[in-house]
C-alpha cells in the first residue's frame, strides 16, 4: 500500500515541539478555495492574542499565480476572513480561519462562490432554510489505488461493505474516527458517518445548517479530512466516479427544508419545490459539479443508486430518483426532501444557492437571475 514519505516521519518527535508553551500568541491558519474550485490551500500567521470574533482577524494576501487564480504580473489576492473554528491539530487557543478570496480590484475571484451565495441566503433568511449534506469520499493510496484493495486486482463485489464491520469489510476506519473527532473539536456541525457501498468509500454528514453556514462547515470538514489523511499518508478523493465499472460513485446528497416545510402541512411546500426543480433540471446539473456537469455524467448513469443525468425524477424512498422524499416525510406530511444529484466534488455554496433560487425565489430558465 503506497503511503506518503511524510507520514513516516516520527509523530512522537513532532509532539515534543507541539507541547512547548506558546505564550499569549496564537497561530491562525487561513484556508481558502483555489482556482480549481475543488482544491484547498492554507497558510499560517501569528496573532498577538486569541481572536474572539471574525472582526478581530486581519485581512491577508497570497500569490494567486501559484493557485491558478491570477497571472504572475498581477498576482496579489486578498484573503477575507469569514468563519473561524478551533484548530484540532495545534489545539486551543489556535484557530482555523475560512476565507473568501478577492482579486486585486476587490471583486470576488472566479471560484469565490460564497459571496453571491450569502447574498441569496440573505434574501430568504425569514424562511430559515436548513441544509444537511452527505459527503461521500474514497480513501486512496498515494499511487491513486483505493486503500486496502489488492494491488493487482479488485476486492469482492459490493454487498458486505456498506456500514460494514471487520477488517475484510471496513477499509481505513482510523481515518474516519480521527476526522470525526477533529470535526467535533473544531466546532463543525458533523452529525454522522458510515462506511459506503464501495470498499474504501465512506460518508460523513454535516448539518442541519442554516443558510451560508452549510457551505462554511462542509468546506472546513473537507479541509480537516485532507489534513487527517495527510497525517496517515493517504489521500481523500472526492472524485464522483473514482473507479469505473460496477462500483458505486460518490455524491453529496443535499437535504433541504424551510420553516414552512417543517411545520404541519409542509408536504405541500415540498411538492411545490419539486415541481419547480423539475422545470429547471439542466440548470441544477450545471451547478452541481465544478465542471458544469461533466464530472457528474460519469456518476449519474441510472445505475448504482443514481438517477439518469438527462432525466428528472422524484419519488418517496426512491434512491434511483433525482429527488427523494423520505418515507417518514410522506407519512407525517412535513419535513424535508433530498436532492441526490450533487456530485461529491460539488461546491456547497453553488448547490445551496441553486436550491434557494429555484425553490424559494421561483426562478425559471437556464440562467440565474441578477438582483440589485
Amino acid at each position: 500500500m503506497a503511503t506518503s514519505a511524510s507520514s513516516k516521519l516520527s509523530k512522537t518527535v513532532k509532539q515534543q515541539y507541539l507541547d512547548l508553551p506558546q505564550g499569549d500568541e496564537v497561530q491562525a491558519m487561513y484556508i481558502w478555495i483555489d482556482g480549481t474550485g475543488e482544491g484547498l490551500r492554507c497558510k499560517t500567521r501569528t496573532l498577538d492574542s486569541e481572536p474572539k470574533t471574525i472582526e478581530e482577524l486581519p485581512e491577508w494576501n497570497f500569490d494567486g499565480s501559484s493557485t491558478y487564480q491570477s497571472e504572475g504580473s498581477n498576482s496579489d489576492m486578498y484573503l477575507i476572513p469569514q468563519a473561524m473554528f478551533r484548530d484540532p491539530f495545534r489545539k486551543d487557543p489556535n484557530k482555523l480561519v475560512l476565507c473568501e478570496v478577492l482579486k486585486y480590484n476587490r471583486k470576488p475571484a472566479e471560484t469565490n462562490l460564497r459571496q453571491m451565495c450569502k447574498k441569496i441566503m440573505g434574501m430568504v433568511q425569514n424562511q430559515h432554510p436548513w441544509f444537511g449534506m452527505e459527503q461521500e469520499y474514497t480513501i486512496l493510496g498515494t499511487d491513486g489505488h483505493p486503500f486496502g484493495w489488492p494491488s493487482n486486482g479488485f476486492p469482492g463485489p459490493q454487498g458486505p461493505y456498506y456500514c460494514g464491520v471487520g477488517a475484510d469489510k471496513a477499509y481505513g476506519r482510523d481515518v474516519v474516527e480521527a476526522h470525526y473527532r477533529a470535526c467535533l473539536y473544531a466546532g463543525v456541525k458533523i452529525c454522522g458517518t458510515n462506511a459506503e457501498v464501495m470498499p474504501a468509500q465512506w460518508e460523513f454528514q454535516v448539518g442541519p445548517c442554516e443558510g451560508i453556514e452549510m457551505g462554511d462547515h462542509l468546506w472546513i470538514a473537507r479541509f480537516l479530512l485532507h489534513r487527517v489523511c495527510e497525517d496517515f499518508g493517504v489521500i481523500a478523493s472526492f472524485d464522483p466516479k473514482p473507479i469505473s465499472g460496477n462500483w458505486n460513485g460518490a455524491g453529496c446528497h443535499t437535504n433541504f427544508s424551510t420553516k414552512e416545510m417543517r411545520e404541519e402541512g409542509g408536504l405541500k411546500y415540498i411538492e411545490e419545490s419539486i415541481e419547480r426543480l423539475a422545470k429547471r433540471h439542466q440548470y441544477h446539473i450545471r451547478a452541481y459539479d465544478p465542471k458544469g456537469g461533466l464530472d457528474n455524467a460519469r456518476r449519474l448513469t441510472g445505475h448504482h443508486e443514481t438517477s439518469n443525468i438527462n432525466e428528472f425524477s422524484a419519488g418517496v424512498a426512491n434512491r434511483g430518483a433525482s429527488i427523494r422524499i423520505p418515507r417518514s416525510v410522506g407519512q407525517e406530511k412535513k419535513g424535508y426532501f433530498e436532492d441526490r444529484r450533487p456530485s461529491a466534488n460539488c461546491d456547497p455554496y453553488a448547490v445551496t444557492e441553486a436550491l434557494i433560487r429555484t425553490c424559494l425565489l421561483s426562478e425559471e430558465g437556464e440562467e440565474p437571475m441578477t438582483y440589485k
